[in-house]
C-alpha cells in the first residue's frame, strides 16, 4: 500500500559514459520521487535510459551527477562496498533471464543470498521465501526440471530472501507465455499490496505495465510522462478470464 514515506528521490541525475573522444548521455538531468508501497512501470525505447536509471536505483551503478536517496539516506556517492551493503540489505531484483545456477536446486539458489549477506537460518528463510511463491514442492527441482514461469518464481523468492523493501525488476515477464505472465504478475501484486514492497518494472510491454499503479515514460534520458494508471489490471482477473488450456 502506497504510504507518504519516500523510498526513492533523485535528483538531476545524469550518466555519461566515455568512450575515447565520444560521450553517450544515457542521463539527462533526470529527476522523480518514488514513495514507499507503490507499483511503478518505467517503459522508453531501446537507449532511452531506463536500463541506466534501473542500475543506479538498484546501486549497481554511480551517476555522473546528480544525487540519488534511498529510504533517506544519500547513497549516490557511496563506494562501492557501502553500495554492497545497500544492495544486499534494501534491493531485489529480479532479471528476464532468471540468472539461476542451472546445476543447483531452487533451495540453494534462493539461499545464495542469505549466504553472501552471511545470515542465520538460511534454509528455513529459503523454504518460506518459496512458499510464498507457490514452489513449497519444487524445492529441490533444479531449473531445467522447470518450466519458465516456474524458473521465474525461484528468482522472486531468491530476490525476497533478504526481505528488502524494494523490488527492482527488469523485463520479468519477457520470455513467458500469457499465462506464466500473469501468474508472476498476480505475485509482484500480492507482495505489493499484502506486504506493502515497492516494485519498479522495467518493460516493452503495455499490457505488463498497466498492472501496475504508475507508468513513466523515459526517453533520451529524460522523463517525458509520469502518469498514474486510472484503473490498473488485476492479474488474478486476468488469469480467471484466459481458457483453461492456455500456455
Amino acid at each position: 500500500m502506497r504510504s507518504d514515506k519516500l523510498a526513492i528521490r533523485v535528483d538531476g541525475l545524469s550518466k555519461v559514459y566515455k568512450t575515447g573522444a565520444v560521450e553517450v548521455h544515457a542521463l539527462r538531468g533526470l529527476s522523480c520521487e518514488v514513495r514507499s508501497g507503490e507499483l511503478i512501470a518505467i517503459m522508453g525505447p531501446s537507449g532511452s535510459g531506463k536500463s541506466t536509471l534501473m542500475n543506479i536505483l538498484g546501486c549497481l551503478d554511480q551517476p555522473t551527477s546528480g544525487k540519488y536517496w534511498l529510504d533517506g539516506q544519500e547513497v549516490s556517492k557511496l563506494g562501492d562496498d557501502e553500495l554492497a551493503a545497500v544492495r544486499n540489505k534494501k534491493i531485489g531484483f529480479v532479471f528476464q533471464t532468471f540468472n539461476l545456477l542451472p546445476r543447483t536446486a531452487a533451495l540453494d539458489n534462493v539461499e545464495l543470498p542469505l549466504i553472501y549477506a552471511g545470515a542465520t537460518n538460511k534454509r528455513s528463510r529459503a523454504l518460506e521465501a518459496l512458499g510464498r511463491v507457490g514452489l513449497a514442492d519444487r524445492v529441490h527441482h533444479k531449473p531445467n526440471q522447470l518450466s519458465g514461469g516456474q524458473q521465474q518464481r525461484v528468482a522472486i523468492a531468491r530476490a525476497l530472501v533478504n526481505r528488502p523493501t524494494i523490488i527492482l525488476a527488469d523485463e520479468p515477464t519477457g520470455n513467458l507465455d500469457t499465462r506464466s505472465s500473469e501468474e508472476i504478475m498476480a505475485i509482484f501484486q500480492r507482495l505489493n499490496v499484502e506486504d506493502g514492497i515497492t516494485v519498479i518494472f522495467v518493460t516493452h510491454e503495455a499490457d505488463i505495465a498497466a498492472h501496475t499503479n504508475r507508468i513513466i515514460q523515459v526517453r533520451d534520458g529524460r522523463i517525458t510522462s509520469d502518469e498514474a494508471v486510472r484503473r490498473h489490471l488485476m492479474a488474478e482477473e486476468v488469469l480467471a478470464s484466459l481458457p483453461k488450456g492456455e500456455d
